[in-house]
């Protein structure tokens, strides 16, 4: 088959043992990101299969109606709102699904926070400059670490905080209560408990349309001056430009995040990342050697069983 793996960035799907997956397939990467239908097109228009890097590239529709010869939509980890399955089903499209573990954007979770408390980089930096140290951090353990959901990221930031001695605090949909208070979390006694007593927030919401904007100004503005937000997992959780102006008013203090509402961000073009207390990484969050084996090689897996006649994994409108 023709295959097309899209937005690999650092040129690196070519570099896992799980490439030689597609050896018997013709199979062209693209390492950068395009948005604008016409250029899709030109990238795809002789594609059978397209491998889509989680939820980098948006299949429409509008897109599927110019691409006759696509037979094969393989998502590496799950199936996002990013794919339009009914349409896909429609023209005759097949999408399978993957699967990923947490565990490699749960540790990110973690090294934002105390790279966070601990003024990490800007320590760094001063050294770089031929300073000395310059600012006196905070300790993760006894702090009241807050955990917007509890699916399965959530649950590994928990257990990674309680081996840090920090005092996890779950707050969440009902479901994710009842599964947190069973593994022995605390969980919060309501929404405004859950901001204002915790030194740190992480979320950890799926993004859905019921929890899109979840967190609002308001909300923010009820955490401690000297508290730290944190997103690894989608920007449009929190409400639009809630969190640029929360950080100037000083309610959060400090926020650590991973995820942004356009992405990728190049030159620099997001507000969050020209204001000092914030800690902004380029969506690191599942990209991660061990993770992206597990992705890659589950789709890689699926177009073979598609190309063999026994389509496996298929995502059903």
């Amino acid at each position: 088959m023709k295959v097309v793996i899209l937005d690999d960035y650092q040129d690196c799907v070519r570099t896992l043992k799980c490439f030689d997956k597609l050896s018997q397939h013709q199979v062209t990467l693209y390492h950068d990101n395009v948005k604008e239908l016409h250029d899709l097109v030109l990238r795809l228009q002789d594609a059978e299969a397209v491998v889509l890097t989680r939820e980098r590239t948006r299949i429409t529709p509008e897109l599927l109606d110019l691409l006759p010869n696509l037979k094969l939509v393989a998502q590496t980890g799950k199936v996002a709102s990013h794919v339009d399955v009914a349409a896909c089903h429609a023209r005759g499209v097949t999408v399978t699904d993957g699967r990923g573990t947490g565990t490699a954007t749960a540790e990110l979770n973690l090294l934002l926070i105390l790279a966070s408390l601990r003024h990490l980089v800007p320590e760094v930096q001063r050294l770089q400059q031929g300073l000395w140290q310059g600012s006196l951090g905070r300790q993760l353990s006894g702090k009241k670490v807050g955990v917007l959901g509890f699916g399965r990221v959530g649950e590994g930031v928990c257990h990674l905080l309680k081996a840090f001695g920090a005092h996890p605090l779950v707050w969440g949909r009902e479901s994710s209560l009842v599964k947190a208070k069973a593994q022995g979390y605390n969980t919060a006694l309501s929404r405004t408990v859950f901001f204002q007593e915790c030194d740190v927030v992480t979320l950890q919401l799926r993004l859905t349309p019921e929890t899109k904007h979840f967190v609002s100004a308001a909300d923010l503005a009820m955490m401690k001056e000297d508290a730290v937000l944190v997103n690894v997992s989608r920007a449009e959780l929190i409400e639009p430009g809630a969190l640029v102006a929360a950080l100037k008013s000083g309610r959060p203090g400090f926020a650590a995040v991973d995820v942004y509402d356009n992405e990728p961000v190049l030159g620099a073009q997001d507000p969050l990342l020209s204001l000092s207390n914030c800690l902004c990484s380029p969506h690191l969050g599942f990209v991660e050697r061990d993770n992206y084996e597990t992705y890659f090689g589950m789709a890689f897996d699926n177009i073979n069983a598609f190309a063999a006649g026994l389509p496996q994994n298929v995502v059903i409108p």
